[in-house]
């Protein structure tokens, strides 16, 4: 019994080491790790050509807000750019109250010389008298014309020729009209004579000003050295100050030029340019450049680059600016 004993035993402990090593005993395996979700499509692409498209659904579109509106054609007389300022007109007041008081008193001696000449003819005026009438005569008469000179060395034709002179100075002293002198760079000419001008201040280009042109500008800007010439800006509905800087856009004679109306709100500023997204598609949308020319009422006129009917974001345009910036940071 004793001898039995020892043998099972053994024989027990390898069935146990058997079972325990067979695929009954293994350990479960591992659960494999969870699938990562799948990076989100960029709506931010570039082109072949280095252009900026984005892709955004309707449903986000509407979100957005986004509104297109088509560019209409547009035509401008030929313009040429340049600068200037408005002038202060206060020297003007007192060589015009000179020239006044000049006339005033030879008219005057004028009339008392004729006086006199009546009397003298009929021995009623001594010829002491008729000289001395004659004398004041011509003295006033020298006073109108120096005076007359002083004014059209500082002002120039444009304004000594003003018919009525005192109320063409007081509608300058009270700002309803500004006189604007308007520069050509040096070195830049033009062959006619301008026909007019719309002014823009450097501060706000949102509304030009149309200006009559009155003549040649008198002397050269120091700064410009370039051919200037007198506008009369009347009435002044953008109550342009003396001193205050603007922009020229002189008209020319010759053909119009053709380009399209882009309205102002359509316009973002990024990296020292003026661009505008265009739609090219139901769900695409591509920054392109816009070279601004000259300003309109209620936008810029534009020759290049842009076509009529093309259809730009009117509302929206800085959210897909935003919408470009926050792709690349991405």
């Amino acid at each position: 019994m004793k001898a039995c004993f020892h043998f099972v035993l053994p024989v027990l402990v390898v069935a146990a080491f058997v079972a325990g090593c067979s695929p009954a005993g293994k350990l479960p395996a591992a659960a494999p790790p969870p699938a990562q979700p799948a990076e989100p499509e960029s709506r931010v692409k570039h082109g072949t050509n280095g252009e900026v498209v984005i892709t955004l659904n309707a449903a986000t579109q509407k979100i957005m807000g986004l509104q297109t509106t088509a560019l209409v054609p547009a035509q401008l007389k030929p313009e040429v750019k340049a600068y200037g300022r408005v002038l202060d007109a206060s020297p003007l007041v007192p060589l015009v109250a000179e020239l006044k008081i000049a006339q005033a008193a030879s008219e005057a001696s004028q009339a008392e010389l004729k006086r006199l000449k009546t009397l003298s003819g009929q021995n009623n005026a001594s010829d002491r008298a008729l000289q001395a009438a004659e004398a004041a005569a011509t003295r006033d008469r020298v006073q109108v014309e120096s005076a007359r000179l002083r004014l059209l060395s500082a002002w120039g034709s444009a304004i000594a020729g003003q018919k009525d002179l005192p109320a063409f100075a007081q509608s300058l002293g009270s700002l309803e009209s500004v006189l604007v002198e308007v520069d050509l760079p040096a070195g830049e000419a033009v062959g006619e004579t301008p026909t007019g001008a719309r002014l823009v201040t450097l501060t706000d280009d949102r509304k030009p000003v149309e200006a009559q042109l009155l003549g040649p500008a008198t002397v050269v800007d120091p700064q410009m050295q370039g051919r200037g010439y007198l506008f009369l800006v009347t009435p002044n509905p953008s109550h342009l100050a003396p001193g205050a800087a603007v922009m020229g856009f002189l008209s020319l004679p010759g053909e119009a030029q053709s380009g399209v109306a882009l309205p102002r709100e359509t316009v973002v500023r990024f990296n020292g340019t003026t661009w505008v997204y265009v739609q090219t598609g139901d769900d695409t949308f591509q920054r392109t450049e816009a070279k601004l020319d000259r300003p309109l009422d209620k936008g810029w006129f534009v020759r290049e680059g842009l076509k009529p009917q093309a259809r730009v974001v009117s509302v929206g345009a800085q959210q897909l600016l935003s919408e470009e910036l926050k792709g690349q940071i991405e």
